[in-house]
């Protein structure tokens, strides 16, 4: 397992995300995905599986320590009033006395960037998280994350073989930041293409496995692929025994295309 090292974390650069899934349903890919040998588990205040989570991981016989456990706050928790005790609720349910790391998992048009990120500070400051990160934040909003003074490690952003975020990583990279690819295989779109289909035949791998893999081959960048099926998470782990040539590189990175998001809500912010 390849391991992204950020400020003093190690994080592995491949986990497991829990997005749709349901609380007993989370709690079973969770437990088979520790067994596989995953050590990062991804989930959120908002897919309502924290606690299934939990419950894998407290059960599995694993130390505490040894998992790089993500939650994230909710946009309609990001109020002040309202964060830390979401906060709370969520360790809680999670069975743990802290994260390793905490998101914002959207940003929200009607709380102030500055008031959002404070909390989160505090909420790193009281032990409640090791680390602390953004997700679906664009250039622009990362520059005011950044103005506060925010220590953060990651942004988990839509990224696959078929979105253009090259904007967006090169910024992150620019200022020390990992990405974390959410959707990572663009909720199944990968299947059939061409390209990846052609470059997995040379290596004996499926085209989820290449795109995994040039996602995890480039600096600084996580995967965390959902699953429902415990018999998928041996392939997504199984990257780490192949490398993408230069040129299987420039053919995936001549898929990307702009506007080609399989993630974008009514309230999702001003992409780049």
């Amino acid at each position: 397992m390849k391991h992204i090292q950020i400020k003093d974390a190690s994080i592995p650069a491949l986990g497991l995300g829990t997005f749709q899934l349901s609380d007993d349903q989370a709690r079973e890919i969770t437990a088979a995905a520790i067994s596989e040998g995953y050590r990062h588990i991804d989930t959120a205040q908002i897919y309502q599986n924290e606690a299934g989570v939990g419950s894998a991981i407290k059960n599995a016989g694993i130390a505490r320590d040894k998992i790089f456990l993500t939650t994230k706050v909710f946009r309609e928790s990001l109020y002040k009033k309202d964060f830390m005790p979401s906060v709370e609720e969520s360790l809680r349910k999670l069975k743990t006395d802290y994260v390793d790391l905490l998101l914002i998992h959207w940003p929200n048009r009607n709380v102030p960037v500055a008031e959002y990120m404070d909390q989160l500070m505090e909420a790193q400051q009281k032990g409640y998280a090791k680390y602390i990160g953004v997700s679906n934040h664009p250039t622009a909003l990362l520059d005011e994350v950044l103005a506060t003074g925010a220590d953060i490690i990651t942004n988990q952003v839509e990224y696959h073989p078929l979105i253009n975020q090259t904007k967006l990583y090169t910024y992150l990279r620019e200022h020390g930041i990992s990405l974390t690819a959410y959707s990572p295989i663009a909720q199944g779109k990968v299947l059939g293409n061409p390209v990846l289909k052609g470059i997995g035949e040379k290596y004996g791998k499926n085209e989820v496995q290449v795109s995994l893999r040039w996602l995890v081959q480039q600096d600084g960048v996580m995967a965390i692929p959902r699953t429902s099926k415990v018999e998928r998470l041996k392939d997504n782990i199984d990257i780490f025994d192949f490398e993408l040539s230069a040129e299987d590189v420039a053919q995936i990175d001549q898929l990307k295309k702009d506007n080609q998001r399989v993630v974008n809500p009514p309230f999702a912010p001003d992409w780049d």
